[in-house]
């Protein structure tokens, strides 16, 4: 990982509150442990959006999510203040940018994006659920924001 990676994840770390009460309360051990053990947890989460096939970063006025299959990490803020969400993006991870979406019901019943890759043989109904770049074809239709488009590297 690059020095500025870390640089970031270690200041989100260290800016966190419980372990800015930790260090002002003279406990400077636990909370360089504890902030450790969050840079690693988060570069574990940039490596996996960085391989998985349909690992992406979702962002709408509920706030902003980084999908990873079966994980999922968010914050009720705008990608702007989620650090680790604009890492992802930064290196690569598509993004999709759901505030322009006026139509909340059709939205809602947009199939999920597969966990694994795999393509669902019967995508209607509940449960449904479609490829990364089936669901960027559906949502972009309703006025969504592509960056990192991985539909861009598909053969024509």
């Amino acid at each position: 990982m690059q020095t500025g990676v870390l640089r970031v994840l270690r200041a989100t770390a260290a800016s966190w509150w419980r372990h800015k009460e930790l260090r002002r309360t003279g406990q400077t051990e636990l909370a360089q442990r504890l902030e450790r053990e969050t840079v690693l947890r988060n570069l574990g989460y940039l490596r996996q959006a960085e391989t998985l096939p349909n690992a992406h970063v979702i962002c709408g006025d509920g706030g902003t999510f980084v999908q990873l299959g079966w994980t999922t990490v968010s914050t009720f803020a705008p990608i702007e203040r989620f650090p680790l969400a604009a890492l992802a993006v930064a290196r690569g991870t598509p993004f999709i940018d759901i505030r322009p979406v006026n139509n909340v019901i059709a939205f809602a019943n947009l199939p999920r994006v597969t966990r694994d890759g795999s393509v669902d043989p019967e995508p209607w109904g509940p449960g449904r659920a479609v490829s990364l770049t089936t669901y960027i074809d559906m949502v972009e239709e309703l006025g969504a924001r592509i960056v990192n488009d991985p539909r861009a590297s598909r053969p024509a």
